[in-house]
This record gives structure tokens, C-alpha cells and sequence, in this order.
């Protein structure tokens, strides 16, 4: 009889042989195998020491083989398989309506990196491009006193947005908007947190197949990246309060973005994956910026 250990081995050897894709929640395949296996198994996700020898039965180790095939065959990422994702110890539902959510910018708000230019003042808070809902929920959570506009083009991820705010009893604090771009909400906000489409054209090209399973709407960004950013930085000022800030994150863009706009003053954040993926630009900056082309 097979163990949980053996079956993550083996899977995380058919998963690298495969070559599937990574950075939905895990960058390698023995993290992915744990994951799929423990989910399979109904196990907690984060007790593999506990559970690594326990014995499985045929009929487990089989429906377990059974989903390495779908993840192979399918490229689908996996959260889209377990119909769960988290984020910052936080757990999401989430299917193929939405982006897989994976945002830096939920470190910031769990580490508090951007509680400096926060205070008293900082009531209403936006999450724009909110798909699934996941940053809407983290800053309602970490910041208690605070109400939330979540607003999103995709009805489809507002769909799934829906089920999540339920999921963590917020419908009283988090509302949920339909809006291209910042079109149809109120403001004025104190914060705006934004995880938009940034993909450039030749990178959107060349993703692999599990990028591709997400809805393309939540990633591409134009020629540069920057299409979504552009209409953001203009519309922006005139939703935010006088002591707002925005904190955007753009990826691999960075270059693009400083080209985009290289008189705006901005503040790079650090995350785990460095210090050029997410930054914070104050409403001063944006409205000294305007005249950019």
C-alpha cells in the first residue's frame, strides 16, 4: 500500500517530467504534488510531517493518479482543479471565471507595509480589477474599521467575488461593483489597491498553457503593458480623497512603466518577489503628473 509521501514523490515526478507550468500558488512540482495530494485526501495542507507516512488505500491512490492526469492533460493550474487558492493564509474559492489570485499586494497589506501612508482618515477603500475578491477581503479583514468597494468589467468574477465575501461573512463591509475601470464607482477612497491586466503583448504571446486557462481580460495589457494604467492614472484623482493613495501592482512591467511615465514620482514597495512589482503613488503625485503624454 502506497503512503502520502510516495504519492507526492511520484506525482512530483510526473509533473516535472510533463513539463507543466508553475506560479499558481506553488513554483515547483513537489509543492504542487503535496498540495494535490493533501487536497485529494482531504488532509490539511500544511501538516505534510504529520500525515507523510500514512498509509493509502488503492482506491485513494488511484482517484490521486486520476487528478495528476487532469493537471497534465489539462494545463490547467491547479486551483482551478481543487476549486481553492490562498493567499496569505486566507483560503478563496475560485474557478475558471476568475484569475487565480496570487497578488504581492496582499503581502503589503499582511506585513503592514503600507500602513505608513494609512491613518484615522483611511475609511473607504477600493479594490479595482478585484476578481475573485481576494484583496477586497484581506484589507476588510486586516483593517477592521474600514468599508470596501470591490469592482470588477468581468461579471463572471464578480460572480466569484460574490461567493467569497459571503465565505468570510463580509457582505455588510464589502460591495460589490460592476465597472469598467473606475467608471461606474463613487469614490471619493482613501485607498485604492489595483492588481490590473499588465501583460504586454509579446509576453502575453509566449505564456504557457495554464496562463492561458485564465480569463484573458485579467491579463493583457496592450502593446507595453500599460493600456489599463494609463486610463487609471487619468481617471484616478478625481475618485480619491485628498490624502489617498494608490498601490498598483504591474509585475515584469517595470521597465515599460518608467517609460510610460518617467516624470511620476512613485514609491517602489518591497515583496518577496523584489522591489519592482508593486508601487505606491500618492493623489499629489498623479495630479503633478497629469501632463504627462
Amino acid at each position: 500500500m502506497s503512503t502520502v509521501i510516495a504519492l507526492i514523490q511520484a506525482g512530483a515526478r510526473q509533473l516535472a517530467e510533463a513539463g507543466v507550468a508553475f506560479g499558481h500558488g506553488t513554483d515547483n512540482a513537489f509543492d504542487e504534488a503535496v498540495w494535490l495530494v493533501l487536497w485529494r485526501l482531504g488532509l490539511p495542507l500544511d501538516e505534510l510531517d504529520a500525515v507523510a507516512e500514512r498509509p493509502v488505500s488503492p482506491a485513494d491512490a488511484a482517484r490521486i493518479g486520476e487528478l495528476f492526469a487532469q493537471r497534465i492533460a489539462t494545463r490547467k493550474p491547479a486551483a482551478y482543479l481543487t476549486r481553492e487558492a490562498w493567499l496569505q493564509g486566507v483560503p478563496f474559492y475560485v474557478d475558471e471565471r476568475a484569475i487565480v489570485p496570487r497578488s504581492f499586494i496582499a503581502e503589503l497589506i499582511a506585513d503592514g507595509s503600507i500602513d505608513y501612508w494609512l491613518g484615522d482618515h483611511t475609511r473607504r477603500v477600493l479594490d479595482l480589477c478585484t476578481g475573485n475578491g481576494s484583496l477586497a477581503i484581506l484589507a476588510a479583514l486586516t483593517y477592521p474599521e474600514v468599508s470596501v468597494d470591490a469592482a470588477d468589467l468581468s461579471l463572471e468574477a464578480l460572480e466569484v467575488a460574490a461567493i467569497n465575501v459571503t465565505r468570510h461573512q463580509l457582505d455588510a463591509r464589502v460591495r460589490l461593483i460592476h465597472s469598467d475601470g473606475l467608471a461606474e464607482v463613487p469614490g471619493p477612497y482613501d485607498l485604492v489597491l489595483c492588481n490590473p491586466p499588465y501583460v504586454n503583448s509579446a509576453s502575453m504571446a509566449a505564456l504557457p498553457a495554464e496562463y492561458r486557462a485564465e480569463p484573458e481580460l485579467a491579463l493583457a495589457g496592450g502593446s507595453d503593458g500599460m493600456d489599463f494604467v494609463r486610463r487609471l492614472f487619468a481617471d484616478a484623482p478625481s475618485r480619491m480623497s485628498e490624502q489617498a493613495v494608490l498601490v498598483l501592482e504591474i509585475g515584469n512591467e517595470r521597465a515599460n512603466f518608467e517609460a510610460a511615465f518617467a516624470q511620476l514620482e512613485v514609491v517602489w514597495l518591497e515583496s518577496s518577489a523584489g522591489e519592482d512589482q508593486v508601487l505606491l503613488v500618492t493623489r499629489e503625485a498623479l495630479l503633478a503628473g497629469a501632463g504627462e503624454p
